[in-house]
């Protein structure tokens, strides 16, 4: 979820989730959609650091100073999406117009046996990959995330199907190392993020947009550690009920030298951050990363600006299971 709504009260961010669960589900989705313009009004309003963030992110992707009419565009997509996930979790994907592009690419190593990790990222939904690999093509998936970070969001979405909670590999546990490498023994296919990073977690620097930014260096660690493919995904929103998924074979296997480790883990990394970038550009207001992502110009310093220290520490041993990232 995103710094949008956790850096605001507990009770603001419950107030607008129940309203927009409840008329999501009793009066229809044309009528939760209406919701859309007071709420992006009130965080266009509220959320100064927010509205900064996106104006910065956007001025960058579309190459042009960002205006505040873009701001309310971000800031609307965000909100609709918010709002598809009552359907998505609710199993009601009929309201929604699912495009998948490339499934081959996953089906070819769900036939093989071979599961693989599905590295995604906070550019549009990465909840449409739990409804079309559930219902479309049967995909055995796990998801590893932090839920502690947004009890608010992840509580109403363990409600609305308490069965998502049994898909998650809670980041942090004790168990999580274990349960990944079970997991991926049983056939499953682990889920994560790549484009934010959490606390203590090993990073490393990407070009992006144009500018250095410090990317979690977790999902490249977990693929070597596990010695299974890598498949990238990108959920994206393209306006009214439609969202097209994208897959793209990312690595058959991500090997290591001891020796290189580290200038490995980097340019795997910003192999990643590369592609990442062309589907932000197909797709800029789908970014959901509401903070000082560079760390241009916030007075107190932002998680990710603390990893900095740690990039130029040694890489984490390949056997445990990376910090990467939490949800939105």
């Amino acid at each position: 979820m995103s710094r949008l709504w956790a850096s605001h009260s507990e009770r603001s961010n419950t107030f607008w989730l129940w309203i927009i669960r409840t008329i999501a589900l009793r009066l229809g989705r044309r009528a939760a959609r209406l919701l859309l313009y007071p709420i992006t009004l009130f965080f266009l309003i509220v959320a100064r650091e927010q509205r900064k963030a996106s104006r910065v992110f956007l001025s960058r992707a579309l190459q042009r100073r960002a205006s505040l009419w873009d701001v309310a565009r971000h800031i609307h997509t965000f909100a609709a999406t918010l709002v598809d996930r009552v359907y998505l979790f609710t199993d009601r994907h009929d309201r929604l117009d699912l495009r998948m592009q490339d499934r081959d690419v996953v089906l070819d190593y769900l036939k093989a046996g071979q599961p693989a990790i599905i590295l995604g990222s906070h550019l549009g939904s990465y909840e449409v990959l739990r409804a079309i690999g559930m219902l479309r093509i049967r995909l055995p998936l796990k998801i590893l995330m932090r839920q502690g970070h947004n009890k608010t969001i992840t509580g109403m979405l363990n409600a609305l199907n308490p069965d998502f909670s049994e898909m998650v590999i809670e980041l942090g546990h004790p168990s999580a190392s274990l349960r990944v490498h079970d997991s991926l023994k049983a056939g499953n296919f682990i889920g994560m993020l790549g484009d934010r990073a959490g606390e203590n977690e090993r990073v490393t620097r990407c070009t992006f947009l144009g500018k250095e930014a410090v990317f979690p260096a977790g999902p490249i660690l977990l693929a070597h550690a596990c010695k299974v493919p890598v498949i990238l995904f990108f959920g994206l929103y393209r306006g009214g009920n439609r969202y097209d998924v994208f897959l793209e074979k990312f690595a058959d296997r991500i090997e290591l030298s001891r020796e290189r480790r580290e200038q490995e883990v980097q340019q795997w990394v910003q192999r990643y951050v590369d592609v990442l970038e062309k589907y932000v550009r197909l797709e800029p207001f789908n970014w959901f990363n509401f903070y000082d992502f560079w760390n241009e110009y916030s007075e107190t310093p932002q998680p990710e600006a603390a990893q900095q220290k740690t990039a130029q520490q040694k890489t984490a041993p390949p056997e445990t299971v990376p910090q990467d990232t939490d949800s939105r």
